[in-house]
């Protein structure tokens, strides 16, 4: 990875924006993405890729582009660092606001911005206001970007409204599929309805309900680092409730989640694996799980 004096990723210096460049045929230092149509899209969608999907599971960014601009849609990657969560936890407010004003100076200029996480998502649209409250015009830009700040699955829901497919799609028939609701994007933000409907309508994957879906499973961020034997506990717990469900596979929507779940799986050699919602959703073979050799 590369940064500036910012601490901004300068392009195109991380996994996911290498990827992003392959895969998508970017032609500019922006990477700006455009659709294929007759007519230039006016709705401009600047892609959050996160750092944790840039540095660990790119693939999860690149198709959370890939559906944005299905639904005709311009995605932009601009160069980007991080939200700031990490600081925030820890109580390092002041370089949070820093690391916040950053953000808030590289993604203002869009009409919306998405990212394929809650927690991330909702540092901005929830904690960013809080920061600068005292700070009438920061305080102001942060609202303003907050609303226009989505997690993926609301976004493709309710403002870009995906296409739900044509074809049957039959590559989970038989399998048990279970999804986590991780704390932020279900407390937060109200994202739980949405990853389902999706998942239903193009893949036609019916969720297998958990008794503990909307348990924290631990990761909390710092929270596991500071606090292993807890973390570890509550991880547990969670792998006990999908023992008991019979799951073959267990969807979410953040990574950490999904990393400190799927980390706990290959230590206990299970079979069950894990993935991103939105690998799911682009219709293809989704490959490796989290964790999984040949995977991340």
């Amino acid at each position: 990875m590369h940064r500036d004096s910012a601490g901004c990723i300068t392009c195109p210096g991380t996994d996911f924006q290498h990827a992003f460049t392959r895969a998508m045929s970017c032609r500019d230092c922006g990477m700006r993405l455009m659709a294929v149509q007759d007519e230039a899209p006016k709705i401009r969608v600047a892609l959050f890729a996160t750092c944790l999907a840039d540095l660990i599971r790119p693939q999860v960014a690149l198709a959370a582009a890939r559906l944005v601009e299905e639904c005709g849609m311009e995605v932009h990657v601009p160069p980007q660092s991080c939200c700031g969560q990490p600081a925030y936890n820890s109580g390092e407010q002041d370089k949070t606001r820093t690391l916040a004003e950053v953000f808030v100076r590289q993604f203002e200029g869009y009409d919306y911005v998405v990212a394929p996480s809650g927690s991330c998502a909702a540092m901005v649209s929830v904690h960013y206001p809080r920061l600068f409250e005292r700070d009438g015009e920061s305080y102001r830009r942060c609202l303003e970007i907050g609303k226009r700040t989505w997690e993926l699955s609301r976004f493709l829901v309710e403002v870009a409204r995906l296409s739900p497919g044509t074809s049957a799609d039959n590559r989970f028939e038989g399998l048990t599929i279970a999804y986590h609701d991780s704390c932020s994007g279900l407390r937060e933000l109200g994202v739980r309805d949405q990853p389902r409907k999706l998942l239903s309508e193009r893949c036609g994957i019916e969720i297998r309900e958990l008794g503990n879906a909307e348990v924290c499973c631990g990761f909390g961020g710092t929270f596991c680092v500071k606090y292993p034997e807890i973390s570890t506990r509550m991880v547990d717990n969670k792998l006990d409730g999908l023992d008991e469900s019979g799951t073959d596979l267990l969807l979410g929507g953040d990574l950490g989640c999904l990393l400190n779940i799927a980390g706990r799986l290959r230590r206990k050699d299970s079979r069950i694996r894990v993935y991103h919602y939105a690998e799911l959703l682009l219709n293809s073979d989704p490959g490796a799980g989290i964790g999984d050799s040949g995977g991340d």
